[in-house]
């Protein structure tokens, strides 16, 4: 239930006393980890924190394929596009948690071109046109990715756009050639 939806509680908390509203706000934190993630970083880190976070983001977006690498082929075949597609849902995750957290848009349209451009790098012939089910949803998937990639982009300034710009173009290049935009 929400706050805003019961405008007596809201009123009561705010005409608390101080030290009250403190304890009851560090005890509602402590049960939300999503947002002890958040205040510790909006009160406790700076830049160079951002940095050292992006930095051990994109080491563990390389870990995953590089730790996945053997257990998914380059072979169309039902496991494969299965595999696949849970693999960049993982690395999906890691970048939206990342997002939330810190806010930072840069860091996470980086982050999502890299996932696509080292997917289709390790596994171009999964997204070569197939009949298989799993392929589809794997494209279906991969296409809303694409899109989402490019809104977030656009909405870049544009010196930022123009450090990202050639990485970029070879995830939008992949995808047209493989009718994936």
């Amino acid at each position: 239930m929400s706050l805003h939806k019961q405008p007596e509680l809201k009123e009561a908390v705010l005409n608390l006393p101080q030290k009250e509203k403190d304890k009851l706000l560090v005890r509602l934190v402590g049960k939300d980890k999503m947002l002890m993630k958040q205040l510790h970083f909006q009160l406790l880190e700076d830049q160079l924190d951002l940095e050292d976070r992006i930095e051990q983001l994109k080491e563990r977006l390389a870990d995953l394929y590089t730790d996945n690498r053997h257990t998914i082929k380059n072979i169309p075949v039902y496991s494969n596009y299965k595999e696949l597609q849970s693999l960049i849902r993982q690395a999906s995750g890691m970048i939206n948690e990342h997002e939330k957290i810190t806010k930072d848009k840069y860091s996470e349209v980086d982050c999502r071109i890299y996932i696509l451009n080292k997917a289709f790098g390790q596994f171009p012939r999964l997204f070569e046109k197939s009949a298989v089910h799993s392929a589809s949803k794997l494209h279906d998937y991969v296409r809303a990715r694409i899109k989402t990639t490019t809104t977030k982009f656009e909405k870049l300034h544009e010196d930022l756009q123009f450090d990202l710009q050639e990485s970029m173009e070879e995830m939008t290049a992949f995808a047209m050639e493989h009718s994936l935009s």
